[in-house]
């Protein structure tokens, strides 16, 4: 008797979403930045089971529960040490982190500092907003200093602005890129260069609120590809010549940036081979 084999099918962008509905804001940028990780993820055609996405508080760290992957909704500022966790423990699988602004930077500064440093193969997407959109418009620590728009800080923060792309270069990050919400394709690549880099990957999103920040529509008009005028996929793998692009940044380029060459972080421990074994290693 003749047996088939069953008919392997390709996973579509859909089929990494979940049932739930975004509750986002209409026009918020993240709605872009959710279909560009599931079309990545279907461009790359990685096993469901096989990613863990984590997350930790405010409007972009909604979308592990609008996939299919697993999730974790970590506490405000704690994705990174989570995610590092997960995938010491467990290297087979792809291991992406969403969150944003405040979330990654102001909070989870510290945390974003050393998992640059510490290199392990991440895929870090923050969606900056340049303010805090969940707690209704203050400012955020990618804010520009002299912002009016918040109540708060009626006369703008008067602090200078956080530089995710200089910050995650000074301390070792190996990829580095930075996108918009409003070009989605070009989001699908980096996001997929972003995973197939070894190391930590920084990918950072213009996403705008147009709630809090509705002067944020002229994104569109004023992104632009290529750094220090090199095109969209021109990144250096030199770090000093990475630092010099960057010195030409008006806060709008987009495209690769930085592809580093420094090994991964590997665990000094393989993961147990079986939930037998990781018993027998616990046992008193």
């Amino acid at each position: 008797m003749n047996i088939q084999a069953p008919i392997k099918t390709e996973l579509t962008f859909a089929d990494y979403k979940s049932d739930l509905k975004p509750v986002w804001c209409p026009g918020c940028g993240d709605y872009s930045v959710l279909s560009a990780i599931t079309k990545a993820l279907a461009t790359l055609q990685l096993p469901r089971e096989d990613v863990a996405l984590i997350s930790g508080i405010g409007c972009s760290s909604r979308i592990p529960a609008y996939t299919s992957v697993y999730g974790f909704h970590t506490i405000h500022g704690r994705a990174l040490p989570v995610a590092t966790g997960v995938k010491t423990a467990r290297p087979d699988l792809t291991v992406l982190v969403a969150g944003g602004d405040g979330d990654g930077f102001s909070i989870g500064g510290n945390h974003f500092l050393h998992a640059c440093r510490r290199n392990v193969d991440l895929t870090y997407i923050v969606m900056d907003n340049s303010v805090y959109g969940m707690t209704k418009g203050q400012a955020s620590p990618t804010t520009e200093s002299d912002w009016t728009g918040s109540k708060l800080t009626p006369e703008g923060p008067g602090v200078a602005e956080f530089q995710p792309l200089e910050i995650a270069l000074s301390a070792g990050a190996n990829f580095i890129a930075r996108g918009f919400s409003g070009k989605p394709n070009e989001l699908v690549k980096l996001i997929c260069e972003g995973i197939n880099h070894p190391g930590f990957s920084l990918i950072h999103v213009l996403s705008p609120c147009i709630t809090f920040r509705p002067e944020q529509r002229e994104y569109k008009s004023m992104v632009h590809d290529g750094f220090g005028g090199f095109g969209f996929d021109d990144g250096t793998p030199d770090r000093r010549e990475a630092f010099r692009r960057l010195m030409d940044d008006d806060g709008y380029s987009c495209g690769v940036l930085f592809k580093g060459n420094t090994p991964a972080f590997k665990s000094p421990t393989a993961a147990p081979a079986s939930l037998a074994d990781m018993e027998r290693k616990f046992a008193l």
